[in-house]
């Protein structure tokens, strides 16, 4: 399992990754990740999340970039001390990859930001890079 964790104007994420075999079919270049991303208010300010923004690497360097509204269908609006926690997934063509990007934030009084989502590794495990 990999993760990161950033804050940004009191949002903090965390993100954990994890390869699915069951999923995977190496022998056809076909790898599956799943992913789990914690958002949570540590301010005092109600946020709702608008948007995302991925970036995501394979071990050969190709790069797709993946924009959208709100996250598995929602656009969660955190209150101080909330926090939402969501999985999706990411199929990837090679073995290794990385992942990160931005959610597009905006506060209750109207102030917009960008939340960062630190970079974080999608591999097997005991597998060399």
């Amino acid at each position: 399992m990999f993760h990161s964790e950033a804050t940004t104007h009191d949002i903090r994420v965390r993100v954990h990754s994890r390869y699915v075999p069951e999923r995977s079919d190496p022998e056809r270049g076909e790898w599956f990740f799943i992913y789990t991303v914690e958002i949570a208010n540590l301010g005092d300010v109600p946020t709702q999340l608008l948007s995302r923004h991925w970036i995501i690497t394979d071990a050969e360097g190709h790069v797709q970039e993946v924009r959208g509204p709100g996250v598995v269908g929602e656009q969660p609006r955190l209150e101080s001390g909330q926090s939402f926690t969501y999985t999706s997934a990411c199929p990837l063509r090679t073995q290794f990859g990385t992942m990160h990007g931005t959610y597009q934030m905006v506060t209750d009084d109207g102030s917009r930001f960008d939340a960062e989502i630190a970079p974080f590794s999608l591999g097997q495990p005991h597998a060399i890079n």
